[in-house]
Parts: structure tokens; C-alpha cells; sequence
């Protein structure tokens, strides 16, 4: 008697959902060990190696800080929460972590470079390299020693590279920038290492340096005829058409009755 050439379909169908059932069964089988296994405490982690910019942090204290903030093993720790409690810690404006088999971590931080302080008088901000606002301990004698910008929020960038523009400027006129300031109006103000007040008006940086050249190129003439030099600014106008209105220390437009013969 002559066998059938292929099975019937009622067959193909339960030998097809065996098979499916026993490839479900056996990649269950495969999550739940590999689950185990990644739970396993071998690959508790032991270590976290810290690199990079370290220097307003001990390396030894960060991981104290972090390392009870950690869940998981090696497999299952999410490296985008550990990056995330690196990063709120004061100074660290970026970290980079990776894993390294079988239970340790490594970690490579870049701390922020504050180029000044940020905000009013008694805020403890500063601002970085990238223009970037950022909290931390002020008191070291070599941050507070930094010139101060202050802004509208999200002007921090735009302050820093209005000052980036005119520290050269100033440079030449023996003036550093302890305050550049833009109010919420749009008008730039200044003061020196010397104590004189600018107002620079407003405008755009190349707006504002016309201004100051122009004042520069002038002063010294001006303050010749009242028997001073430059260095006895004490403040100046810079929102005028034509010119600048300013005041020198020691010399008054006002009339003294009591000097006069």
C-alpha cells in the first residue's frame, strides 16, 4: 500500500504549534536564566574608577556620594540615571560612564571652567567656558577674583560673548571689566578695575565697540584740558547720537560761590 506524500492538514497544524509551543517554551527558558544569571551577586558592582577633571573633587568622596544612589548589577545598572548623579554634583558639567566586566564601573568627569560669576552680588552662579550658568561654592579666593556678568535668564551666553568682545578693547585702554551688565531693555553697562561706570547704550557688539573706540580715541584729549589723564574716568555716557557726556574725578562743571574772589 502506497503512503501518503504529506500529511494531513489537521497534522501539519499540531506538529507547527508544537514546535512554536517548544521554541516559546525554550526562549522563555533562555530570559529567565540569562535574568538570573545578570541578578547573579558576581556581577554585584565592587568599584567605580573616576578620571578626568577631578579637581574640586576627591575621587574617593564622589563615589562615597554616588555609589548609595546605584541600583543593579553590572548588567542591569541604567547608565543614563548613574551619568545623571555624577552630573548633579557640584563642578561636573559632564561624565561619561562605562561598564567594565565583570562588576566594575568607570567614569571620565569634565568639570565646568568658570570664566565669571553669574547674577547679583550675592548669588553663588558662575558661568562656563560654553556660556553655560551653573551653582557652586564661590568662596575660593581665585573665583571670587572673577569679573561679574549679570543678565536677563537665558542671556548667560550673550553676556559672555559681549565681554569676550570688549575685554580686548579695554586691554588697551589699561581698563579691565569688573561688571558687564545687560538689562532687561537690551542696554549694556559696564564697570572697570577702576572704579568708572559706562553706559554703553544699545546695540550690537560691533555698535557697542565703535562706541568705546570713539571714546577712547578722545578721552585722553578731553581730560587733558581739565589737567587729568584716562585714568581719572569716573564714568561716561555712550547713548548719545553724536558723542559721550562723562565725569572725571576732581573735576566739576558746577560753580562754587564760595571759591570765587
Amino acid at each position: 500500500m502506497k503512503q501518503p506524500s504529506t500529511w494531513p492538514m489537521d497534522i501539519r497544524l499540531m506538529n507547527a504549534t508544537a514546535a512554536l509551543l517548544l521554541w516559546l517554551g525554550l526562549a522563555l527558558l533562555l530570559v529567565s536564566s540569562l535574568g538570573w544569571l545578570m541578578r547573579l551577586p558576581a556581577f554585584g558592582l565592587r568599584a567605580i574608577t573616576v578620571e578626568g577633571d577631578v579637581q574640586h573633587h576627591n575621587a574617593v568622596t564622589l563615589r562615597a556620594n554616588v555609589m548609595p544612589q546605584l541600583r543593579g548589577t553590572f548588567f542591569t545598572i541604567d547608565l543614563q540615571h548613574t551619568r545623571a548623579v555624577f552630573e548633579a554634583m557640584p563642578w561636573v558639567r559632564m561624565a561619561v560612564v562605562k561598564r567594565e566586566f565583570p562588576n566594575r564601573l568607570r567614569v571620565v568627569l569634565s568639570e565646568h571652567q568658570p570664566v565669571a560669576l553669574w547674577g547679583d552680588d550675592a548669588a553663588q552662579t558662575l558661568v562656563n567656558r560654553q556660556g553655560e550658568v551653573f551653582e557652586a561654592d564661590a568662596d575660593d579666593q581665585e573665583i571670587a577674583a572673577l569679573p561679574r556678568l549679570k543678565g536677563p535668564e537665558g542671556s548667560s551666553a550673550q553676556v559672555l560673548q559681549m565681554y569676550g568682545h570688549l575685554t580686548p578693547m579695554l586691554q588697551t585702554m589699561d581698563m579691565r571689566i569688573e561688571v558687564l551688565e545687560l538689562s532687561a531693555r537690551g542696554s549694556w553697562r559696564l564697570e572697570t578695575d577702576s572704579g568708572a561706570r559706562i553706559e554703553l547704550g544699545r546695540g550690537t557688539q560691533q555698535d557697542i565697540g565703535q562706541r568705546l573706540a570713539l571714546l577712547w580715541r578722545t578721552v585722553a584729549q578731553v581730560a587733558s584740558r581739565y589737567g587729568r589723564t584716562p585714568a581719572s574716568l569716573e564714568a561716561a555716557d555712550l547713548r548719545h547720537t553724536d558723542g559721550y557726556a562723562l565725569r572725571l574725578r576732581g573735576v566739576s562743571t558746577i560753580d562754587n560761590p564760595k571759591a570765587k574772589p
